[in-house]
């Protein structure tokens, strides 16, 4: 994925008629399935988990505006340098995770009283959290892959002025694991790719189709 004088894989067209055929597209899949398998390999230690969200959020963000990838050495000073701010992010993610988890499973089993509806009102609660992730992770790639805390301040503040967008940001987190329960194992790491390509995709067309603006990047 590293920067050439001449991309591989554009986020815009690069025939001269302004279309782009299939080797493009399968470029650009190939690039995201790489993605993808690079994110799961670096969050495997799980304390790493934010800062390879991170790097790979920013990657995507590098991609989808200037149309090529960053250099492997930019990716890796990117990752270096959040792995230690990015501990504390990935401790409370998996703690969240694991109660709501802990919760629902709970609820589904009969283990605590609420039924259905409590199943149901938890798990909304939790799609929406997870969405409000996704926009982190989106606004934490046009940090440069860092900035958790000030990523999640402006995400906050975006699912207010935008619920839209946030309710479309909690589809596309949504669908992500209906499908990594569906997929084979394998295929899962790829998925990943394609996840955060889809939450920057989402962000960006939602922000154009309320007329807002997309939240501004940190200096």
């Amino acid at each position: 994925m590293a920067s050439r004088a001449e991309p591989a894989s554009t986020a815009e067209p690069t025939d001269t008629g302004g279309r782009r055929d299939w080797r493009d597209v399968a470029r650009d899949a190939a690039d995201l399935a790489l993605l993808g398998i690079l994110l799961t390999l670096a969050a495997v230690p799980l304390l790493t988990a934010a800062a390879a969200a991170g790097t790979a959020s920013a990657a995507v963000h590098d991609w989808t505006r200037t149309g090529s990838w960053p250099s492997a050495r930019t990716t890796v000073r990117r990752f270096g340098r959040s792995v230690l701010p990015g501990v504390p992010v990935s401790l409370l993610a998996l703690a969240a995770a694991a109660l709501l988890a802990a919760d629902l499973a709970a609820l589904a089993t009969g283990r605590v009283p609420g039924g259905p509806a409590a199943l149901l009102v938890t798990a909304l609660i939790a799609a929406s959290l997870a969405g409000y992730a996704g926009l982190v992770v989106v606004e934490v790639g046009g940090n440069g892959g860092g900035r958790w805390r000030a990523s999640a301040r402006s995400a906050a503040r975006a699912c207010l002025d935008a619920p839209t967008r946030w309710a479309a940001l909690t589809g596309v987190v949504a669908l992500a694991g209906l499908l990594a329960v569906l997929v084979t194992p394998v295929a899962v790491p790829i998925l990943a790719g394609y996840t955060v390509a889809a939450l920057h995709a989402v962000t960006v067309r939602r922000s154009l189709a309320t007329g807002t603006a997309p939240s501004p990047e940190l200096p």
